[in-house]
């Protein structure tokens, strides 16, 4: 009978970059904050149809059923910023959304507050590119 020695090899991960404390807090309540603004301040206003919203979106193309796309893709962006997972993912469809926000400000809407959306799609990029490598988790990257 032949003995038969295997060497077995143990593969490690890189160690995870981790950013300094100070850092990491500051990320959280930006996108504790964002997440609030959009859910709470943005999203349920205009699916319970506020008035404001209501004639917001009378003067866009799409209506009032964009309102409600709007709407729901703003409160699940909201809640996607508080799942550390998802927090990437959900920054770079806000700040798709606030793209076209600005658009419709600047070219359709009567409201002269182009820079709000301009202002918090910076803020939802900076999460976004600081969450990079969850977003390439999550899209098999």
């Amino acid at each position: 009978m032949s003995s038969r020695i295997v060497a077995m090899s143990t593969v490690t991960a890189a160690p995870a970059a981790t950013r300094p404390r100070a850092a990491t807090i500051g990320l959280w309540v930006l996108q504790v904050l964002l997440g609030l603004m959009f859910v709470v301040g943005s999203g349920l206003p205009k699916l319970w149809g506020d008035a404001y919203a209501i004639q917001l979106f009378a003067e866009l193309p799409g209506g009032q059923a964009l309102r409600l796309v709007v709407g729901v893709l703003e409160i699940a962006g909201g809640i996607g910023l508080l799942v550390p997972r998802l927090a990437g993912l959900a920054a770079a469809c806000l700040a798709a959304v606030m793209v076209g926000a600005t658009v419709a400000q600047l070219f359709f809407l009567s409201v002269g507050f182009w820079y709000t959306p301009v202002i918090l799609g910076v803020l939802l990029l900076v999460v976004a590119v600081v969450r990079r490598r969850e977003i390439r988790a999550l899209v098999g990257g």
